[in-house]
């Protein structure tokens, strides 16, 4: 199950990101919608770099089976910019990027594996018929 929380006045048709934790995870999520000044902060906390990004993930680590996976924050508005720059729907890179946020709280990372992570991404993105990723994006 994902739980949604929108610190945004923006609105999304959550049922396709509904549909996206159900599939690629049997553990509760929180996604957490917010701006670039939020996710800017958090960043510099949890990551030293004191600039807004799209997607950051924070997974828990599970004690029991029922415990939740984790969370995943994403800037609304840096997803919107890109979004626009790309020529697709924000509904389609919010996506995008919880598809991408979910893999990393399941443990997958992209910066040091040997492509598993981009594989996954890929093969999700096809399932959901989305267009290109993030690491298909950087990769280019």
């Amino acid at each position: 199950m994902i739980e949604i929380e929108n610190e945004t006045d923006t609105q999304l048709d959550t049922s396709k990101l509904e549909m996206i934790a159900d599939k690629l995870s049997d553990k509760d999520i929180e996604l957490i919608l917010t701006d670039n000044k939020t996710i800017q902060a958090l960043n510099k906390e949890y990551r030293q770099k004191d600039t807004p990004t799209d997607v950051l993930s924070f997974p828990l680590e599970a004690v029991t089976l029922h415990e939740p996976a984790g969370s995943v924050v994403i800037s609304l508005e840096y997803a919107k910019k890109i979004a626009d720059e790309l020529g697709h729907t924000l509904d389609e890179e919010v996506s995008l990027l919880l598809i991408h946020g979910l893999l990393h709280l399941q443990g997958y990372d992209h910066e040091v594996d040997s492509g598993e992570m981009r594989e996954q991404e890929s093969y999700w993105i096809e399932y959901f018929k989305l267009p290109k990723s993030l690491i298909v994006r950087n990769d280019s």
